[in-house]
């Protein structure tokens, strides 16, 4: 049989779409997908039609950066006009959705005053009867909790929004992800095919072990036309191979941003993906899928935000992830979705939830659930997780963006694990308001003074200072900044010398150097060796 072997070119980029806008978790969660058809995507889409100068000037100024404005050129509003006609008809279940929760919003914050709720279910707007329990906080504030595995199984999960797209990339120049939806280009391929189709990791798979393409095509039903661009992401060129680590080491390797890597030459470790391993040439050193092992024994999510959380690396790295570890939360509450549940519904059947405190063990690798506070505006939110990592007798405290808003918590915290070798502590210190990624979970508009006041920041100088003064690591090292420019569209991030988080995390590494502790903010690549303490 003459089969057409071939590998997928290295820059070409898998690309997760929901109803044409960019895939984020909270675009699968089907609640939260409700709230931001209507409260992001609509809105944003509408108002580039009434004023598509207006979209056009904004995402020119550098000061804009990161707000609700396409980017696209004026011409381009038929299509938008188009894509809101289609968002209207194919996401229609997920409209009424939100206008359901709206509503039951409005109907417990003018009802519910204490009394007992149960004369209210017959109330509930239909969509939402037998999807949602309304309860009271101890201080007599109205709510509901979704059941949230029912609503996966209902109409109100539109897996036909789903959709991938395909396309070369020669660098790190794209829109911001949550405010520009996908456009048909020539030169983009869309399949409209969920995230849980197998085809996905078969194709994944032939970025390093060559697959028939003509098979490949059937399987996507790729039609006769776009036969041609869709050979184009292939190559019978051999990608460079992974080399297996088989040192006696610990090995530590940082990707960008949040990512890193821990490997022994019998266990891998993989923090936050984040990965730009799509082969065109950079200015900045960096790892790529090159770098990463052929199996991955356990990847670790910290908490559900769209540059911790990246689809568009998780989704291609699923063939090969042995165990795929998320914070648990069984809250049902709107802004706090089970990750479990939705990576399950996307083709993840490796997934353990670990709560605080609660660990995973293998061999001589044991990971921690630690608790992760602030970063999320202050809802309560439990679906987030810090991490110890043991592995050879190495420590590692992987923090994320935690905001110490109480270093009693870390004290109890080091007195069951003991001081670490290695601390990773993200200082995006001044962080977005709580409506640039909560907004439209909100029935109604966040007031200005509270939306600044309550923003997705982690630590500042004097409140990072206090984790090492608590866990006294050997090493200290500042990570999920948003720098590298390949994170550029997901976190709208431009520092300069003077900006607070670069000034803030230079003063942690003046003192940690001062305390004679190892000590630097990462960008672009890093490789550290550990002695593995339990070598024989």
């Amino acid at each position: 049989m003459n089969l057409n072997l071939k590998f997928l070119k290295p820059n070409v980029i898998i690309e997760p779409l929901v109803g044409r806008w960019y895939a984020w978790a909270h675009l699968v969660s089907p609640a939260t997908a409700a709230m931001n058809v209507t409260g992001r995507h609509l809105k944003i889409m509408r108002s580039y039609v009434e004023a598509p100068e207006l979209h056009e000037t904004a995402v020119a100024n550098p000061k804009m950066l990161g707000g609700p404005f396409m980017d696209y050129p004026q011409q381009r509003v038929g299509e938008i006009k188009e894509l809101i006609s289609n968002t209207v008809v194919l996401q229609a279940d997920q409209i009424s959705l939100a206008e359901a929760i709206t509503e039951l919003n409005d109907l417990l914050e003018s009802t519910a005053k204490g009394y007992s709720l149960e004369d209210l279910y017959p109330k509930i707007p239909d969509l939402l009867k037998g999807y949602v329990e309304l309860v009271y906080d101890l201080n007599n504030h109205p709510s509901f909790r979704f059941f949230e595995p029912l609503l996966y199984k209902s109409k109100l999960y539109n897996k036909k929004a789903q959709s991938i797209a395909l396309w070369v990339t020669e660098n790190d120049e794209r829109p911001f992800c949550l405010s520009t939806a996908k456009l048909n280009n020539p030169d983009v391929l869309h399949l409209d095919i969920p995230f849980d189709h197998p085809a996905i990791d078969i194709l994944s798979r032939m970025k390093r072990a060559p697959g028939d393409v003509a098979e490949l095509e059937k399987l996507l039903r790729i039609p006769p036309e776009k036969k041609w661009l869709f050979e184009s992401f292939f190559t019978e060129r051999e990608h460079p191979a992974y080399r297996k680590y088989d040192g006696n080491k610990v090995r530590m390797r940082y990707f960008g941003h949040a990512c890193i890597l821990i490997e022994t030459k019998n266990v891998s470790v993989l923090v936050d993906p984040l990965i730009n391993y799509y082969g065109y040439d950079s200015n900045v050193n960096h790892y790529s899928d090159i770098d990463l092992p052929d199996m991955i024994d356990y990847v670790l999510i910290t908490h559900n935000h769209q540059d911790h959380i990246l689809l568009e690396t998780l989704i291609p790295l699923r063939h090969k992830i042995k165990n795929l570890i998320v914070p648990a939360t069984r809250s049902g509450a709107l802004q706090d979705p089970n990750l479990k549940l939705m990576f399950n519904n996307i083709g993840f059947n490796n997934v353990i939830e670990v709560d605080e405190l609660e660990n995973v063990s293998f061999r001589d690798l044991t990971i921690t659930g630690i608790p992760f506070t602030g970063e999320h505006s202050d809802l309560n939110i439990k679906a987030k997780l810090c991490y110890h990592v043991s592995i050879g007798g190495s420590t590692f405290l992987f923090v994320a963006d935690s905001r110490v808003l109480e270093s009693r918590l870390y004290q109890h915290v080091q007195s069951i694990t003991g001081d670490v070798d290695v601390l990773f502590l993200g200082m995006e210190c001044d962080g977005a308001p709580l409506s640039w990624l909560y907004g439209p979970l909100f029935s109604k508009p966040v007031g200005r003074t509270d939306d600044q006041s309550r923003r997705l920041s982690g630590s500042n100088f004097e409140r990072g200072i206090q984790l090492v003064e608590i866990f006294h690591p050997k090493e200290v090292y500042v990570y999920a900044m948003g720098q590298e420019p390949w994170v550029e569209f997901i976190s709208t991030v431009k520092y300069t010398d003077e900006s607070n988080p670069i000034v803030q995390s230079n003063l942690l590494i003046d003192r940690c150097k001062k305390m004679g502790i190892t000590a630097e903010r990462l960008y672009g690549e890093k490789e550290l060796l550990y002695r593995y303490k339990f070598e024989i």
